[in-house]
């Protein structure tokens, strides 16, 4: 990096890891093999990215900071199954990129997401819909609230969101000194496994998460509440019919929801819609 005249950037986020063992772990646990192909975002100097390429079929890697491509050509010149694409991942078109990059075959995402896109980046990966396995190392408070289960304090709509496309789970932690420059808090490594069929079945997602997000909007009051400045259309006694038809208490809150819990609530919620 000091060849290259290279300095970190405080406005991307950079922390490139050091930790030798934590790269290996992490291709080790991405379910990648020769017939992978596989989309990182943010390479880096291409530490991760080299343990991807020794396993995968081909590799294709989004990275914003143009000063690094030099870099990467030293880094991971040896690989011809390796290609950058220099581009911002929010404003990429994954499918489009991944038909393109990545052919045919079983795909998969996996990146150390810069902390401050680390929910847009995992939304627009997830939401893609292109890959069998997706694996981010994430700040730890946000791993914990991507799988935080009903009940808890860090269970939120975007531990709703995530685990309603997939099966999320700690990899493992990273703590940080394993990165240069080392960060104030310390990270953990996600792996999302998205569901091939929802198991919540037919369920229409953009009211889904409309109902979701009214559930937290104001977490110290009742969903009943909640629900009534979501859906302003809809009387007091439209909403208490809906709960009473989900089987959920006037006084319930949205953060001891589950999953099924907002399915069911979604459906009474829709009819008494189609009726206004």
């Amino acid at each position: 990096m000091t060849r290259h005249g290279f300095h970190f950037s405080k406005s991307l986020g950079q922390n490139f890891l050091c930790a030798r063992h934590v790269p290996t772990a992490i291709a080790q646990g991405a379910g990648i093999d020769e017939n992978t192909g596989v989309l990182e975002v943010g390479p880096g100097i291409g530490t991760l990215t080299r343990e991807l390429c020794q396993r995968a079929r081909r590799v294709v890697a989004v990275e914003l900071d143009r000063r690094l491509p030099p870099v990467l050509g030293e880094t991971l010149g040896e690989f011809d199954n390796f290609h950058l694409v220099e581009g911002d991942i929010l404003k990429t078109n994954i499918p489009q990129l991944c038909r393109e990059e990545l052919g045919e075959g079983r795909k998969v995402a996996c990146a150390n997401l810069p902390y401050y896109i680390t929910t847009p980046a995992l939304t627009a990966l997830v939401s893609s819909g292109c890959f069998a396995q997706i694996t981010v190392m994430v700040q730890k408070e946000v791993a914990r609230r991507i799988c935080a289960k009903p009940g808890t304090g860090d269970y939120g709509a975007f531990s709703v969101y995530c685990q309603f496309h997939g099966k999320p789970s700690i990899l493992l932690d990273v703590p940080a000194g394993c990165f240069i420059p080392a960060p104030k808090v310390d990270s953990a490594v996600v792996v999302l496994t998205p569901y091939a069929e929802n198991p919540l079945g037919p369920v229409d997602e953009n009211l889904y998460f409309r109902v979701v997000r009214a559930a937290f909007a104001q977490r110290r009051k009742t969903l009943l509440n909640c629900l009534r400045h979501g859906f302003p259309q809809l009387e007091r006694e439209d909403i208490l019919a809906c709960l009473e038809e989900a089987g959920i208490g006037a006084q319930a809150r949205g953060e001891t929801l589950g999953l099924e819990d907002f399915a069911r609530l979604t459906e009474a919620v829709g009819k008494r819609l189609q009726k206004e």
